[in-house]
C-alpha cells in the first residue's frame, strides 16, 4: 500500500520529475519562470516538450492537450496523440516544443461577448510554465492561456496572471519605500474552501431541475431541516467516507494539498479545503477539485452538487477564498506577528488593503454575482450584499489610534480557561471570527466569504489583486515623494475606516448603518453588474494592463447573458415538470380520491376528510394551471425586450417573481398530495438518506 508522500504528485511534472527528465540548464531555465515569473527562452521549450512526453508515456500517457480556462467558468480541452506516421505504416511517438508553446481551439464557439465572430473562429492557447502538467485519464494536461487572434484574452487564467504581476510590482514599490530591499518579489496566495451537497445519484437522475438547472425548482420543507445544528462536524457515512477518502487520493496524485474535510451545517452538505499555494496554481487546482468530485462521486452512487442554493430553506454553498500576499522570503504581509502595532509591513499592507476595498467595493460585489449566487448573500448563512471588511476589535484598535495620533497598542493576550484541571492551557486568538462579514481578516490573511461554490476563483482574484496594486500604487507614489509613513497610515486608516464593520452584518441596523456611511447595498445581479464597466473600473483595469476595454465589456456583455439565460432555462424547466408529470400526478390523485368518495356515499360512509382534501387540491391544481400560463407569458414577453441589462431586470422582476408563486402551490400540492402519487423525490428523501 503507498503512503501519502509516496502517491503525492506523482501525476504531476513537478519540480522531482523535472530535475529527473530535465538537462540542468533547461531545468534551471523553467524554475526561474515559475519563480521568478521571467519569461523563458522559446529555445528550451523542445527540450522540455521531449521530456515532458518521455514521463507521461512512461505513465501510460496516449495524448496531450491544452487545459485552458473560458469564460464559462469551466475548462476545455482538445486531445491529440502523440502518434506521428512513420514509414512501413507504422508510427513513432512525438511531441514538439511547438505542441507545447501553441495549441488552436475554435475561439468562436465559447463565449467571447463579441471579441469574436462565427467567421472569425481562429484562437490561440498557450503553455502556462508557472504551473505543472500534470496526468488525468492517461491524458497529459498542459496548463495553457486563451487569446483570440487579435490578442483579446478570452479566458480567466490570462488577466489572472496580469493581475499577478500587477500587485507584485506595486508591492515591491511599497516595501522598497519603506525600507525592505531584500525583497524582489510578492506573490499572491490563495487557500480556498469548497462547500458542496452530496446525494444519492438515484435520486439526482429522477429530478430533471438538478439535472439541467444544478438546483430544485420546487421541494416542500420537511419537519426537520438544520434546526437541531446536528449537522455539522458529524461523523461521516459510510459513503461519503468513501468518496471523501477516493477524492483526497485523486488530488494528491495531481499535487493538490487537500486538507481538511467535514460536515457542513445543512444536511447533506460538506466542505473540502487546501493548503495555500500561488494563486495562480491553486485557481489551476480548485478547477480540478470540482472537475474531479462530480466524478469521483458518481463511483460511489452519489451526486456532487456545487450550486449556491440547490435546496431552498436551508444553508447554501459557498468558496472562502482565502487571499494573502507572500514574499519572496516567505514572509506573510499579512501577518501580525507578536506585536502588530510594532510590524510596519503589516500595518501598511492592511490599511492599503482597507483602500483597496473601499475605493473598489463596486468590483468586489460583481465578482460575487450571479443568479445562482443571488439566492445565498443576504441569507441567514451567508454575508450580505453590503461589501465591508471584518478586522476584530485589536486590529481595529491599532489603527484608530495610529489615525488619532495615540500610541498604537494592542491589548494583552489572554489565556484560553476550560474550567478542567486537566486541559492544557493556550492563547486565545486576538479575534472572534465573524462568519456574517463579506471580508473577514483571520489572523494572517483576508477571507472574501461572497464567493459562490460554483465560482471559478480567478475571477475574485483578479479583482483583489488589481485593487490592491491600485492602493499600493497610490502609497508608493506618496511615499517616493517623501512622505512619513505614518502620517500617510494616519490619513489612509481615517479615510477609509468605514469600510470597516465588527458587528452583525444580518442585522437591519448595518443595512441603515452602511447606508449612512455611503456603502453600495448591490442586492441582485442586474444591480451589480453595470458597475464592472464603468468609466472608473474601465480605467483602473486599463492602467494596470488587466483588461481592455473591449475585454472588460465582453466580460460585461457575458455575464448579463448567462443571468438571462440561466433563469430562462430554470423557468422552462419548471414548466415543463409542473406540465408533464406533476398536473397529471394531482389529477390522478383527484380522480382516485373522487372515486373513493362515490364508493364511500353508496356503502353511507363519511367521506368528509376525503373531500376536504380533494378541494383543497382541486383549488391549488387550478391555481398552478393559472401560474403556468401566467409565467408562459412572463418569459415571452422577456423576448420583446432587447436590451440586456433590461431584460435582466425584468427577468429578476417579473420572471422571477412567478416562478416563485409557482413553486408555493407545487410545495403545497407535495404536502397533501399522497406519497404515492407525487413523481419525484422529495426534500427528506435528498436530504436525509445518504
Amino acid at each position: 500500500m503507498c503512503t501519502i508522500q509516496q502517491i503525492f504528485g506523482c501525476m504531476t511534472f513537478n519540480d522531482d520529475v523535472m530535475q529527473e527528465y530535465l538537462p540542468e540548464d533547461a531545468y534551471q531555465a523553467v524554475k526561474c519562470t515559475m519563480d521568478s515569473g521571467k519569461r523563458l527562452d522559446e529555445t528550451v521549450a523542445n527540450t522540455v516538450a521531449n521530456a515532458m512526453k518521455d514521463w507521461a508515456v512512461n505513465n501510460n500517457a496516449t495524448h496531450f492537450t491544452h487545459w485552458f480556462q473560458p469564460m464559462t467558468g469551466k475548462t476545455a480541452e482538445k486531445h491529440d496523440s502523440f502518434i506521428m506516421p512513420a514509414e512501413g505504416g507504422k508510427v513513432i511517438l512525438e511531441f514538439s516544443g511547438t505542441d507545447l508553446i501553441k495549441g488552436e481551439p475554435d475561439a468562436s464557439s465559447l463565449p467571447s461577448g463579441g471579441l469574436r465572430y462565427t467567421a472569425d473562429s481562429r484562437g490561440y492557447t498557450s503553455w502556462d510554465p508557472t504551473s505543472y502538467a500534470f496526468i488525468k485519464d492517461n491524458i497529459l494536461y498542459i496548463p495553457a492561456t486563451f487569446c483570440s487572434y487579435t490578442e483579446e484574452a478570452l479566458d480567466k487564467k490570462t488577466p489572472l496572471l496580469r493581475s499577478i504581476e500587477a500587485v507584485n510590482k506595486q508591492a515591491v514599490r511599497v516595501l522598497n519605500s519603506i525600507g525592505d530591499t531584500k525583497t524582489t518579489m510578492v506573490k499572491a496566495a490563495l487557500g480556498p474552501e469548497q462547500e458542496y451537497f452530496l446525494i444519492d445519484l438515484n435520486y439526482y437522475n429522477a429530478r430533471k431541475d438538478l439535472i439541467l438547472c444544478g438546483r430544485t425548482l420546487f421541494g416542500a420543507l420537511p419537519p426537520k431541516m438544520q434546526e437541531l445544528d446536528d449537522h455539522y462536524f458529524s461523523p461521516l457515512k459510510t459513503r461519503v467516507s468513501g468518496f471523501m477518502k477516493e477524492l483526497n487520493e485523486e488530488l494528491w496524485k495531481l499535487g493538490i494539498m487537500a486538507k481538511t474535510e467535514h460536515a457542513e451545517t445543512a444536511p447533506a452538505q460538506f466542505e473540502m479545503a487546501s493548503v495555500y499555494n500561488t494563486v495562480n496554481i491553486a485557481a489551476d487546482h480548485n478547477q480540478l477539485v470540482m472537475e474531479l468530485m462530480p466524478k469521483i462521486a458518481e463511483k460511489h452512487g452519489l451526486a456532487c452538487l456545487l450550486h449556491e442554493k440547490p435546496f431552498s430553506g436551508i444553508n447554501g454553498s459557498g468558496k472562502h477564498n482565502n487571499w494573502s500576499l507572500v514574499t519572496n522570503e516567505g514572509k506573510n504581509l499579512f501577518e501580525p506577528g507578536e506585536n502588530p502595532e510594532e510590524n510596519l509591513n503589516f500595518l501598511v499592507f492592511a490599511t492599503a488593503f482597507l483602500e483597496a476595498v473601499d475605493n473598489h467595493q463596486d468590483l468586489v460585489r460583481v465578482v460575487a454575482a450571479s443568479a445562482g449566487n443571488d439566492r445565498r448573500l443576504g441569507a441567514a448563512e451567508a454575508p450580505p450584499a453590503i461589501v465591508s471588511i471584518h478586522l476584530g476589535e485589536d486590529i481595529s484598535t491599532i489603527l484608530e489610534n495610529i489615525a488619532n495620533e495615540k500610541k498604537a497598542e494592542a491589548s494583552e493576550k489572554t489565556m484560553m480557561k476550560f474550567g478542567i484541571d486537566t486541559a492544557l492551557n493556550f492563547f486565545k486568538d486576538p479575534t472572534d471570527r465573524n462568519r456574517t462579514s463579506p471580508i473577514a481578516f483571520t489572523g494572517n490573511k483576508f477571507e472574501f466569504r461572497m464567493v459562490g461554490s460554483s465560482f471559478s476563483v480567478s475571477g475574485p482574484n483578479i479583482v483583489l489583486n488589481t485593487i490592491m496594486a491600485d492602493a499600493l500604487s497610490n502609497f508608493a507614489d506618496e511615499l517616493e515623494k517623501g512622505i512619513d509613513v505614518y502620517d500617510l497610515l494616519k490619513s489612509k486608516i481615517s479615510k477609509h475606516k468605514r469600510i470597516v464593520f465588527n458587528g452583525n452584518g444580518y442585522s437591519k441596523e448595518w443595512v441603515a448603518e452602511a447606508e449612512k456611511r455611503g456603502l453600495l447595498n448591490l442586492k441582485t445581479t442586474p444591480d451589480a453588474l453595470p458597475y464592472f464597466v464603468h468609466n472608473k473600473n474601465l480605467n483602473l483595469f486599463k492602467k494596470y494592463e488587466i483588461f481592455s476595454e473591449s475585454e472588460a465589456t465582453a466580460r460585461y456583455e457575458i455575464w448579463v447573458d448567462n443571468y438571462i439565460k440561466t433563469i430562462q432555462i430554470e423557468a422552462a424547466t419548471l414548466m415543463q415538470m409542473a406540465v408533464k408529470n406533476i398536473l397529471p400526478a394531482v389529477s390522478a390523485y383527484q380522480k382516485d380520491l373522487a372515486k373513493s368518495i362515490i364508493a364511500q356515499k353508496e356503502l353511507n360512509i363519511s367521506a368528509d376528510a376525503q373531500k376536504f382534501i380533494l378541494e383543497k387540491i382541486t383549488g391549488y391544481n387550478n391555481l398552478l394551471y393559472k401560474q403556468i400560463e401566467e409565467l408562459e407569458k412572463e418569459t415571452s414577453s422577456v423576448k420583446a425586450v432587447a436590451k440586456p441589462l433590461q431584460k435582466a431586470e425584468c427577468i429578476r422582476d417579473n420572471v422571477l417573481t412567478t416562478m416563485q408563486k409557482l413553486r408555493d402551490t407545487i410545495d403545497e400540492l407535495e404536502l397533501v398530495v399522497a406519497e404515492d402519487y407525487w413523481p419525484y423525490p422529495t426534500y427528506t428523501d435528498m436530504l436525509f438518506t445518504l
